[in-house]
């Protein structure tokens, strides 16, 4: 005798609520994605705004928002003050600007850096771009060598930065290497760039390398409208490209070879993603120094929460990035007045606890 298996039919209008089904889950978990985007927004706002009242001047937030309006609304709003309305404009809103913009900008390149290379560890700073941009300041301070008159610190900064991403790219068109390859090779840059710094402050007047130590250590202290007028149009350009790329990088995260067979286009976009997010690093480091940590861990704090959709991961992580900078900008003015904790090693203390119980509460690939 034959032995028939019969399979359960499944009836249309079954499939048709199963099919259902999965739509409705999908969409309420997207909305729960866009809901969580939109709760950061406002975080950052309340915060930013938070920040602006803080100071010898203390101000309220309706003395904050006055001040601010009545710059744009003369006849409907009267600033505070005098005093308040130069504090607020040429001192606390540039500043608040420049840092919740440098969180940005890191954040989302490590959140684009991590899947581009498959590492866990890639950051703004894995390639070497800190290192470089360190060694740029660095002889610019101690020898006055290099070009961009009297913004020579920041150019050469700027320049050398790039240099490093540059030295990477270039390996990948002389010889294809893999991502950890590039990784490895960024790592090894940041050793030689490090060893040129320590190497002219040891020859250095010991005044040049006291300012050598604080453009390293990271400072938003010489925030200005000038410099917001370079960062925040890198910003508006940047940004809404990487986002657009954001499927690329989904399957990108797949690897190589898959990619490729689905039509992904992996050496250009992978070199192209790179130069991005090296210029996005470089136009914030060369104005504010080396911050370190948080483009490391603000895309980990999203992966975590939202998964691993690229397409919502690099916003959030951007926006927590800008959180995690501009809480750690007050923390640093405000924990031990007048002394001003430089942001570098304000970030550093803050991420290391935060990167460490990260690490231990999901001991799997927490990054994909």
């Amino acid at each position: 005798m034959k032995t028939i298996n019969k399979e359960p039919a499944v009836l249309p209008g079954n499939r048709m609520k199963v099919n259902t089904g999965i739509l409705l889950e999908y969409r309420t978990h997207r909305l729960r994605k866009r809901r969580f985007i939109l709760g950061l927004m406002a975080a950052v706002c309340l915060l930013g705004t938070w920040s602006i009242t803080l100071g010898p001047l203390k101000l309220s937030i309706a003395e904050v928002y006055s001040t601010l309006l009545s710059r744009f609304f003369p006849d409907y709003f009267a600033p505070h003050s005098e005093l308040a309305q130069r504090t607020i404009w040429y001192m606390r809103l540039p500043r608040l600007l420049t840092g919740l913009a440098a969180g940005f900008n890191l954040a989302v390149a490590g959140a684009v850096m991590q899947p581009l290379l498959r590492n866990p560890l890639a950051s703004p700073f894995t390639l070497g771009i800190s290192a470089g941009a360190g060694f740029g300041a660095s002889l610019a301070i101690l020898f006055g060598k290099g070009m961009g008159g009297g913004y020579l610190v920041v150019v050469n900064a700027f320049v050398f930065s790039l240099l490093s991403s540059m030295i990477i790219l270039g390996l990948t068109q002389y010889k294809a290497v893999s991502p950890q390859s590039m990784v490895l090779a960024g790592i090894a840059l940041a050793y030689l760039f490090q060893a040129g710094t320590t190497m002219m402050q040891y020859f250095a007047e010991s005044w040049a390398v006291a300012e050598v130590v604080f453009w390293l250590v990271g400072s938003l202290s010489k925030a200005t409208w000038s410099s917001l007028s370079v960062i925040l149009p890198v910003t508006v350009c940047c940004v809404p490209y990487l986002l657009m790329k954001s499927k690329e990088l989904n399957v990108m995260t797949t690897g190589d070879e898959v990619s490729k067979s689905l039509g992904v286009n992996v050496k250009k976009t992978r070199i192209l993603l790179l130069v991005i997010t090296s210029l996005l690093t470089a136009t914030i480091i060369c104005f504010t120094g080396t911050i370190g940590f948080v483009g490391l861990v603000a895309p980990h704090i999203a992966r975590m929460i939202l998964g691993g959709d690229n397409r919502y991961v690099i916003l959030s992580a951007g926006l927590i990035g800008a959180l995690l900078l501009s809480g750690a900008d007050i923390a640093a003015t405000h924990i031990i007045p007048p002394v001003v904790i430089p942001i570098g090693v304000m970030t550093s203390f803050m991420g290391v606890p935060l990167f460490i119980y990260l690490i231990m509460k999901n001991r799997t690939e927490f990054w994909q």
